[in-house]
């Protein structure tokens, strides 16, 4: 377990860089009619729809795509370094219920395009760094929680 417990760091660098990459990077391609191709990152949708004035969206997706992940994140380091505070771990645990939703609303737009033949869509380099950060912190969050279990 103690072996287990020292690899947190790394992991929770690693799901912090991932979810860095995850936010900037193309999440898909959509193209349609072999001249359009759009390649939006999570950051360039959550714009998009905020100048589009769907602020509620634009919100609602800034919420549970960036600002909980990203609070998940700085709690998962704050209990790796100082143990006291792991029972923040324990809180978060609601929010990760939620955590992967960004990766299955991809994925059900993607077979969407595919399936209606008005566009072609595959996924990109984005989802794939997202869906790490998401895995890779919940992995530290169940060494965190198992340790203190002990």
């Amino acid at each position: 377990m103690r072996l287990l417990v020292a690899v947190v760091p790394v992991v929770l660098f690693v799901a912090t860089l991932c979810f860095g990459l995850g936010l900037v990077l193309p999440i898909a391609v959509f193209e349609s009619f072999l001249l359009f191709s759009e390649r939006p990152s999570l950051i360039e949708i959550l714009t998009g729809l905020w100048q589009d004035d769907d602020r509620l969206i634009a919100a609602l997706v800034g919420l549970f795509s960036v600002a909980f992940p990203a609070a998940k994140l700085i709690v998962l380091h704050m209990a790796a370094y100082t143990p006291e505070r792991l029972h923040w771990v324990e809180r978060l645990g609601v929010l990760s219920k939620w955590s992967m939703a960004d990766v299955l609303i991809v994925a059900l737009a993607i077979f969407a395009a595919k399936t209606s033949g008005l566009a072609e869509a595959a996924t990109q380099a984005g989802i794939w760094f997202y869906a790490a950060a998401t895995l890779l912190s919940a992995a530290a969050a169940v060494i965190l929680t198992r340790k203190q279990g002990s």
